[in-house]
């Protein structure tokens, strides 16, 4: 069948569902700790320049580049279990499922011109692919870790382009240290420990490059609201724009969050917003300010797992809001959120309640596990 999704909401037919097998760690380095600022910045330690002693130096005397984080088994078997849960209930509710390779256990590191970093599974699907209509793009990661994640799409992806659709992969940054743009996280609440103030050379600098995630876009029809927080977004989205010019229009709002735009709002139907708070609508384009807003209840600790100390934790505690629409009025929901269940049946929504336990730990929910590849919607205009 070929490509058809032009908004978050229209009856769902077809969806690629990630993988988590062989996760086993997070590589922290630069693009990681700037990536996940938001939520590192209680117990970072940033990468360049900072503070090191002794231990923290290799052989040669100069400070280490990479830590790697293990993640616990228990975990990851958690994990596992509740994603392969959620294909199964998106296959008993009569929607395709297609599912993109498993990272091997032996696929251990990938290594580019001006670095190595550990490989992650293709697990958080939305942020490396963009679906527009008929086109599915591939779009240039901000983590050095999934900068061949895409990779693990290639067999679906090809079922898709020999059906018809469109396939094209936006620019591939070098990912030196001088190629990402440090100014969100030197001047958000909190800060790096240590301040950024010069990257390191490399002998392959290019400047600042296009970096940017499909979670960034909001898809309502003809219409893309496209979040920018830094120039490495910014100039992806100049190249979004020119590459779908006449087909779409691309509106751009500034700092609505970090990076991805699904942590603070979703549409839910045409002039339905799910949103972290009022205060959002303050970011949006003007013919969506009258748009209905749907506010999420303040999280409930209690809702979500008890950590310890030494376990990373990647997302805010409104993970929640991050579900995924099968129709207008019916919505995958968190079974550990109760109160937003009651908020969506209480506007009208059917809820399908499905576990996930360890979101705050893999940077995910539902909507981000995922990319809708066909739905019943066509480029409708929503906006004036």
């Amino acid at each position: 069948m070929k490509l058809n999704s032009y908004d978050e909401w229209s009856p769902l037919k077809e969806i690629i569902v990630g993988s988590a097998a062989n996760y086993t760690s997070h590589d922290r380095e630069l693009s990681f700790d700037l990536f996940f600022h938001d939520n590192l910045q209680s117990k970072s330690e940033w990468y360049y320049p900072r503070l090191t002693s002794a231990s923290d130096r290799n052989r040669e005397g100069t400070p280490r580049v990479r830590t790697t984080h293990k993640i616990k088994d228990r975990y990851l078997d958690e994990l596992n279990e509740d994603v392969e849960g959620l294909a199964e209930s998106l296959r008993s509710l009569g929607v395709v499922v297609h599912r993109p390779m498993e990272l091997h256990s032996s696929t251990s590191e990938v290594t580019t011109l001006a670095w190595s970093s550990a490989v992650v599974p293709p697990l958080n699907l939305r942020d490396i692919a963009l679906v527009v209509g008929d086109e599915v793009i591939e779009t240039p990661p901000m983590l050095r870790s999934r900068y061949f994640e895409t990779q693990f799409l290639k067999p679906v992806l090809q079922s898709y382009f020999d059906g018809g659709s469109r396939w094209t992969v936006m620019p591939r940054p070098l990912m030196t240290d001088r190629s990402f743009d440090p100014s969100y996280a030197l001047s958000s609440a909190g800060g790096p420990m240590e301040p950024i103030f010069e990257a390191k050379p490399h002998l392959y600098d290019v400047g600042l490059e296009m970096m940017w995630d499909g979670a960034q876009c909001l898809r309502l029809g003809r219409d893309l609201i496209v979040n920018i927080s830094t120039d490495n977004h910014a100039t992806a989205c100049d190249w979004l724009e020119r590459h779908l010019d006449g087909r779409f229009r691309v509106h751009r709002v500034y700092k609505l969050s970090d990076s991805h735009i699904d942590s603070k709002l979703l549409a839910l139907a045409p002039g339905r917003l799910l949103v972290r708070s009022r205060d959002v609508v303050d970011y949006l384009p003007a013919s969506m300010k009258n748009w209905e807003l749907i506010v999420a209840p303040d999280p409930i600790e209690n809702n979500f797992p008890k950590y310890e100390d030494d376990d990373l934790i990647l997302t805010s505690l409104y993970i929640d809001l991050n579900v995924l629409s099968l129709a207008p009025d019916t919505v995958v929901v968190n079974e550990a959120c109760p109160e937003l269940i009651r908020v969506l049946e209480a506007r009208h929504f059917q809820v399908v309640p499905i576990r996930h336990r360890h979101r705050r730990l893999f940077g995910g929910g539902f909507h981000c596990f995922t990319l809708d590849t066909v739905r019943a919607g066509g480029p409708e205009t929503y906006l004036d």
